[in-house]
């Protein structure tokens, strides 16, 4: 543990920064898992849905510099691919 009084408060903001990017990066996961299930059970209004909350939240985690903006591109991309590939 640190002795030096700055870096225990360092400490103490750097696990609360902790906190927010794995809550934000696990919602983010769930918010593309609902979008690849939406797909697979064929539904193209759901997965429309999960996709627009989806690339909100993505570009949110790249506004707060949680993730690169490539890969938010990329995501996005894959999933409209794979939205535009259901029949319907």
């Amino acid at each position: 543990m640190p002795q030096i009084k700055s870096q225990m408060k360092r400490v103490k903001t750097n696990n609360k920064a902790h906190k927010l990017i794995v809550s934000k990066k696990s919602a983010l996961k769930t918010a593309i898992k609902k979008v690849l299930a939406a797909v697979e059970a064929n539904d193209k209004e759901a997965a429309v849905k999960a996709f627009a909350d989806c690339t909100s939240k993505l570009d949110k985690a790249v506004a707060k510099g949680v993730h690169h903006k490539n890969y938010a591109n990329r995501q996005k991309a894959r999933l409209a691919k794979l939205i535009n590939s259901i029949e319907g």
